[in-house]
């Protein structure tokens, strides 16, 4: 930007100079070189009036040629082994409208709003660490002590900001939008415990128990410790 001003300072430098060889040749020169003078500054001025379209076509035409530096350093802060097995999957999408509103001196209302989109992929499944079993190898028999009730094992949300609305007073500012993904994420989450995944994923883990026992001549003596209790369900889909 700064060599094409000094550019354009340059070409209006020129036009100016022939402009004023012009005038001076048309006006003040004597008549009788009126006519070759002034052909030969139609002359000059083609050429100079080609010459700068020219170098202003070459310099917009001219690809600017951008450098990054990007740097990066990766600390592992740790790594252990995990047990967790997803059983069910699901994509939402939440609504979340932020409005704040505070007062100036105690008398004027000010206040921003926010409208946000919030896509998200939801993995439900279990952790098999918080499982307890008792195997009787005799009898070829699986008790299930205790089995947790299905949770979620990941949640990845994607925020779009679709509206702002600041006050002189009152802008949005990086707490806010902290706010707004907080805020955002846990709406995705209770909107995913109230649906249906954490009955589709009980229902997938008992069959897949089932089917894994039965596979090496086994048996699950309390099979109903894998369907999720129905005051649980019910209660979820209520909130």
């Amino acid at each position: 930007m700064k060599s094409f001003k000094t550019f354009g300072y340059i070409a209006i430098l020129a036009l100016g100079l022939f402009l004023a060889a012009y005038l001076y040749s048309v006006f003040i020169k004597p008549a009788a070189y009126g006519a070759g003078n002034t052909m030969g500054m139609m002359l000059l001025g083609l050429v100079l009036g080609g010459l700068i379209v020219f170098l202003i076509v070459k310099l917009l035409s001219k690809k600017q040629t951008e450098i990054t530096a990007e740097s990066s350093h990766t600390v592992v802060e740790s790594m252990r082994k995990v047990f967790k097995i997803v059983c069910a999957e699901g994509q939402f999408q939440e609504i979340y409208n932020y409005e704040q509103t505070k007062k100036l001196l105690k008398i004027i209302p000010s206040t921003k709003k926010a409208l946000v989109i919030v896509k998200a992929k939801v993995l439900i499944g279990y952790d098999f660490e918080k499982c307890k079993w008792e195997i009787d190898e005799e009898s070829k028999k699986l008790k299930i002590v205790s089995f947790p009730e299905p949770e979620i094992l990941s949640l990845e949300p994607d925020f779009k900001y679709y509206y702002f609305e600041e006050d002189l007073f009152n802008f949005i500012n990086r707490d806010d939008l902290d706010k707004i993904q907080i805020q955002g994420k846990k709406q995705v989450e209770q909107a995913a415990l109230q649906s249906g995944l954490k009955r589709i994923a009980a229902e997938q883990m008992r069959t897949v128990l089932t089917e894994m026992v039965a596979a090496n001549r086994w048996s699950i003596s309390n099979p109903e410790m894998l369907t999720l209790p129905l005051q649980t369900a019910t209660s979820d889909q209520k909130k």
